[in-house]
């Protein structure tokens, strides 16, 4: 009897043995694994941060400000534009960042009695851009850009006939001259816009103007002669309000 209970404790005790390796054995395995997909993310993450796009050296833009748009064209330019302004200070555009847009327009009709009146029409708007970083683009590239999109708004005018384009010389770096006719409110107004660029700053400025009660309207050639003056003074005000 005291053989048989000394030969059971003894097997017990070696049964014991392995089950400890084998449990040992898991957990070893558990913390290996555990360790290896903890270091799988920081990999990823690492690659992700590789592969990420790093900012590039773009030059700032040139021009940081804008100009008051309504202080863009002199007064005495404006006194001999548009004949009787209604409002001599202009009328300022709606925006909600001076710093990168604003506009001015001012117009008048002048009575000659008997022989009929003259109205005219007289617009200056502004577009700076920055340059971004983060998409490697410039401030001038990106109103080089924007300069052919407003040429080819200022052309696709609807019900514009007798279209020209030309290039505006001594205005800006770009500049377009772009002339047509246009009939509404049962008069045929005559249109002469310029869009032009400098550096990083987009200017169109847009002149046009009617004869009523029997008066011609004004010639295209007088019109886009005032616009380009205009447009020099537009250009010549962005330089003075970065100085």
């Amino acid at each position: 009897m005291h053989r048989s209970a000394s030969r059971l404790t003894r097997i017990l005790a070696c049964a014991a043995v392995p089950v400890m390796l084998v449990v040992a054995g898991c957990s070893s395995d558990s913390d290996g694994k555990k360790e290896s997909g903890a270091d799988k993310p920081a990999a990823a993450s690492s690659q992700d941060s590789a592969d990420a796009p790093k900012p590039q050296n773009i030059e700032p833009a040139k021009f940081a400000k804008l100009p008051d748009a309504c202080d863009a064209v002199t007064a005495k330019t404006i006194e001999t534009l548009v004949p009787e302004t209604k409002t001599k200070n202009g009328t300022a555009g709606k925006t909600s960042d001076t710093t990168t847009r604003g506009s001015c327009s001012w117009n008048g009709l002048e009575d000659k009695g008997v022989k009929g009146s003259q109205y005219r029409w007289l617009d200056v708007s502004f577009l700076r851009y920055e340059s971004e970083s983060s998409l490697g683009v410039s401030g001038q590239k990106r109103a080089e850009d924007n300069y052919a999109k407003e040429v080819a708004k200022a052309q696709g005018a609807q019900g514009a006939k007798n279209l020209r384009t030309s290039p505006a010389a001594g205005v800006g770096e770009d500049a377009k001259a772009i002339g047509y006719e246009l009939k509404k409110t049962d008069e045929d107004f005559t249109y002469a816009t310029i869009v032009t660029r400098t550096d990083n700053v987009v200017i169109t400025l847009t002149y046009n103007g009617t004869g009523y009660a029997g008066a011609k309207p004004p010639a295209a050639s007088d019109l886009m002669k005032g616009a380009i003056a205009a447009a020099k003074e537009a250009v010549a005000s962005v330089t003075a309000a970065n100085k």
